[in-house]
């Protein structure tokens, strides 16, 4: 080319790419770099006022290594056998009923006053197993043990002030308790399963 276009010189002029999707590349790099930091940012500030992962991993921790710590019981032992008096009474028409469930309740330990009939008020109107009849210190203790020994009794107290217990047998009476359930009952009783402490 001539004229005012002439190439004059040993050097060319160089084609260049447009800078433009350089700058459209940088710009959209930048905003993502800056909302990530700006959502850590948001993580951070939330974590410090709520605790964040130290106070998830705290409750996690505790959640697998609390475990429940027995608290003994604050009630008092049960009177055992011995130191319980029967008086049993035969409140059905079948007689026998009331020796034979004092013979077997003296082989078990109970101490056993007086044995016969029941009074007019009780007798043929105890339709259950039996009542246990006594006054109302016995419910602290003497009631519970004495009930271990057969099912489906009746509680009731009256104005006494000893410690004897009355073994009221009614029409649906059969025998005692088998032996060997009574006896776990008793242990049961005498040891109660501590309640679980919910303090790590």
């Amino acid at each position: 080319m001539g004229g005012k276009y002439r190439i004059t010189g040993n050097a060319y002029p160089r084609m260049r790419r447009p800078r433009n999707r350089r700058r459209i590349v940088f710009a959209a790099l930048a905003a993502v770099v800056a909302i990530g930091l700006a959502g850590w940012g948001t993580m951070q500030l939330i974590d410090a006022f709520t605790g964040g992962d130290e106070k998830t991993a705290t409750t996690a921790k505790q959640a697998r290594d609390c475990k429940p710590v027995p608290t003994p019981s604050a009630a008092p032992a049960p009177p055992a056998p011995r130191q319980i008096t029967v008086n049993v009474y035969n409140a059905t028409p079948r007689s026998g009923l009331a020796k034979a469930a004092a013979d077997e309740l003296k082989k078990r330990g109970f101490r056993i006053g007086k044995v016969g009939n029941a009074t007019a008020e009780y007798d043929k109107k105890v339709p259950g197993t039996a009542v246990l009849l006594g006054g109302a210190a016995a419910q602290k203790g003497n009631f519970k043990v004495l009930g271990t020994q057969l099912t489906g009794t009746q509680l009731k107290t009256d104005t006494r002030t000893t410690a004897d217990v009355d073994l009221i047998i009614g029409t649906a009476y059969t025998a005692l308790a088998p032996k060997k359930d009574a006896d776990t009952a008793l242990a049961v009783l005498a040891r109660p399963a501590p309640a679980p402490s919910g303090k790590c």
